[in-house]
């Protein structure tokens, strides 16, 4: 059974940072694994050159010897076993989940907040607190989307969940009710 890439990136991901924390080293690889983000956003095909089956094997192995030179211990380990098992194109999700566990471990909460207009400072802070005190984080860190066509409100979409304050879906959902 082949296994779908957010699957795969919960395992690894899970998996890396349940050693970090064992081997207390949750802050030394979080940084690295940031380091390793920025070289593949700067060579977006990078995953998908390494693991590619089409390719010559000795010219992956060199690629990879140049990437995984930068690192040591737990990241390089993973590397390894990444690019071993073929899945150096599911890195940067696997990346995605180490940080998502860092980030609850350190009590933030990572979302979105859209509005039809830009907030002003104290509108954010004032929101990002909120959020946080509703999922019971000690902060929230929302990136701001401007979308005019949700008219007024907010949309905010953290941990999977959506809390849909638009003027849009209200306006949508009495049209519904006026439509029965």
């Amino acid at each position: 059974m082949k296994l779908d890439k957010d699957t795969v990136a919960k395992r690894y991901g899970k998996a890396l940072y349940e050693l970090a924390v064992e081997k207390g080293q949750t802050e030394d690889v979080y940084k690295k694994l940031l380091a390793l983000r920025e070289v593949f956003q700067s060579v977006p095909d990078l995953g998908n050159i390494l693991s590619d089956s089409r390719l010559d094997l000795h010219e992956k192995r060199d690629i990879m010897d140049k990437l995984v030179s930068n690192f040591d211990g737990i990241v390089y380990n993973a590397l390894e076993v990444i690019f071993r098992y073929g899945r150096m194109y599911d890195l940067m999700l696997i990346i995605d989940e180490y940080e998502k566990r860092y980030d609850d471990d350190q009590g933030l909460l990572l979302g979105t907040v859209t509005t039809a207009v830009s907030l002003k400072e104290e509108q954010k802070n004032k929101l990002a607190a909120k959020i946080a005190q509703m999922f019971d984080y000690k902060t929230a860190n929302l990136q701001e989307i401007v979308d005019p066509s949700i008219v007024g409100g907010v949309l905010v979409e953290t941990n999977g969940r959506v809390i849909d304050g638009s003027i849009k879906t209200q306006i949508e959902n009495l049209r519904k009710q006026l439509s029965k």
